[in-house]
Formats: C-alpha cells, structure tokens, sequence
C-alpha cells in the first residue's frame, strides 16, 4: 500500500474525539478541495509503499484498540479492504475517513466517518479549468452516501465557512431520503488555525443549537496547530 504516514495520537475530530488512536494515512484522493489541509497526502501525494503485516505490526505496538485509515481518500488505496479486516479481526476499532465518492464494497469498518464535500470545496480560478470540473463532477454522490449509511455505524462531518454551507447541508440531508439523528451530523468550522475557527463558530453554533446537530471542533489544531503527525 502507498502510505503518506503513520502516526499515534488522539482523534480530534468526531465523536470519538480525545480518544488515543493509531492513524494510518494512504497516499492519493480523487479529489482537489480547496481548503484541502493534508495536500501532501492528497494531490501532492507520494508516500512509500507499506506491507499490510508491517502496517498490522506496527498498530499492534500501540495501548489502543483505536485505529483510523485515512487519506487523502484511503478508499482509492489497493489492499485498503484486506488491511481493514485485518485490524477488525484482531479487535481493533477502525474509523474509515472518507470523502464518500467511493462505494464500502463490504469493507470492514466499526466507525464510518463520511465527509460529503459542499460547494465551499471546489478550487478557486487559479486551479486548471479541467481540474476544477473534476473535483466538482465527484464531489458529491447521494447514491454512495446512502450506501454506507445503510451499511455502518457512521458520522457525516461537514466543513461549514459560511451560512450557505448550513443551508446547502439540510438540502442534502433531505435528498438522501434516509431517517437520519441529527445527533450524527457534524459541522466543522473551516481552517488550520484557533482564529480561522472562530471566524465561524458561533454561526456553527447557532445551528446547532436550531437542528439538533452536533458541533465538531478540531482539536489537534487547538492543541498541536497545523503539523502533520499529529
């Protein structure tokens, strides 16, 4: 598998935030987001190439039985389906981080994090055009989201900049067509610092507080600020 790196932790995002936690990060996504704030795992991507036994191995040297595969978009890593097993075999917790563009095709997977990509997503005028039609005719896939929600245990986290981004998330809350707890959606304030968050929070908040959602802070940013391996 083509890993971007490996690292032990604590999640700061989710519903499993402060959790300590094994992360391992595949190389590539499928798409271009904006604000896209691991572009070295992304569309930069190049990683080293990693045995599933050795990344196994080295999960299992860590006091948790939390582990989260991640990306860039970790659905697009080879082998991603026989190292997940693996580690659910060997009784360990797995969060799926996903832009959810890919279909789970059985996966095994405790904890679906689903991350839907809202307009806010597609890159600005100074990205190639045909770049940008990329990312915008992959974003988003309502036939893929429900295919895991009908599947998993799951949590839909939304990067929110502005009030257009609340109202573009219940639109699509309702276009899923699925009984969905307001309690499993999660909004997160946009940027890779405590003052870019804050720019938006109290909006965030405030919707929150209206739907029943729930808030999702970073707190990695809040405690390491923006460096990988954290």
């Amino acid at each position: 598998m083509r890993i971007s790196e490996t690292f032990y932790s604590i999640q700061g995002e989710g519903t499993l935030t402060g959790l300590p936690s094994v992360f391992i990060r595949t190389a590539g996504c499928n798409l271009r987001c904006r604000w896209c704030d691991s572009p070295y795992a992304s569309w930069r991507a190049r990683g080293s190439e990693r045995t599933i036994d050795s990344l196994v191995e080295e999960v299992n040297r860590y006091p948790t039985r939390f582990a989260v595969i991640t990306g860039g978009e970790p659905m697009l890593a080879e082998g991603v389906h026989d190292l997940a097993k693996r580690l659910v075999d060997g009784g360990r917790h797995v969060t799926i981080e996903t832009a959810v563009t890919i279909p789970p095709r059985g996966i095994a997977c405790s904890l679906a994090s689903l991350s839907p990509k809202l307009k806010n997503s597609t890159p600005g005028m100074d990205i190639p055009a045909a770049v940008r039609r990329r990312h915008e005719a992959c974003r988003l896939k309502t036939d893929v989201i429900r295919e895991w929600i009908d599947q998993y245990d799951y949590q839909l986290k939304f990067v929110v900049c502005s009030g257009a981004d609340i109202a573009e998330v219940i639109a699509l809350l309702q276009a899923l067509e699925r009984r969905i707890a307001p309690e499993k959606v999660l909004l997160m304030p946009e940027g890779i610092d405590a003052a870019a968050m804050a720019n938006v929070a109290d909006r965030i908040i405030g919707a929150c507080k209206e739907h029943g959602f729930r808030y999702c802070d970073r707190l990695h940013i809040r405690l390491y600020g923006h460096r990988r391996g954290r």
